[in-house]
């Protein structure tokens, strides 16, 4: 079954901007059926079971993995054997913590919780060996991601198709103006999006 699996990041949600543009253009064309944009919870243990959930329910989707959510599309993509687009994607997040407790506030729905050890525990174990199929991973970078280094993702995922752009920011630049090609990796038709008008994004 041709469908979608959109992953958003940390303290994201489906109300961010890739995910409301990917859900515009699913609605338009008729195929929002054969999306999914789980809210996902904090804890990285609770999202991996919305996620396992919604792969059960898709069959075969495209997971579409944006910063921690490339994390886990690429650990799902290993362990399903499925394909993965990776947008400036998190490398080993666990490290980057420091060993603090530390107050975060989802950017939209206003919730906060501490991250804890715990989290930081789980996250550590969903590493996985960078990927070495080339033909499943695809890895969309910008060199001006000011959350994350571009180049750690490049090292790591560099068996993999690599796309880097300079410039940018970490939320991409230029995402909603690539949506075609997202779609027709996923296997859909062209003729599904050949009259929506992607400026208006």
């Amino acid at each position: 079954m041709t469908s979608i699996l959109y992953i958003h990041g940390l303290n994201s949600s489906p109300a961010s901007t890739k995910a409301s543009q990917l859900l515009r253009v699913a609605e338009h064309g008729g195929i929002a059926q054969h999306l999914r944009v789980p809210a996902l919870h904090h804890h990285p243990r609770q999202a991996m079971a919305q996620l396992q959930a919604a792969i059960a329910e898709l069959g075969r989707p495209l997971l579409v993995g944006s910063s921690l959510g490339g994390y886990y599309a690429t650990y799902l993509a290993q362990q399903h054997d499925l394909s993965a687009l990776l947008i400036n994607p998190a490398v080993r997040p666990h490290q980057l913590f420091g060993g603090r407790e530390v107050e975060q506030t989802n950017h939209y729905s206003g919730e906060t919780w501490l991250l804890t050890h715990d989290h930081v525990q789980a996250l550590a174990e969903l590493e996985v060996p960078p990927p070495q199929d080339a033909q499943r991973y695809r890895v969309w970078l910008q060199t001006a991601d000011e959350t994350l280094d571009y180049r750690q993702a490049e090292s790591y995922y560099q068996d993999c198709s690599l796309d880097i752009q300079e410039g940018g920011d970490h939320s991409y630049q230029g995402f909603a103006g690539r949506l075609p090609e997202i779609l027709e990796l996923a296997g859909f038709s062209p003729a599904i999006w050949q009259d929506f008008d992607f400026s208006t994004l």
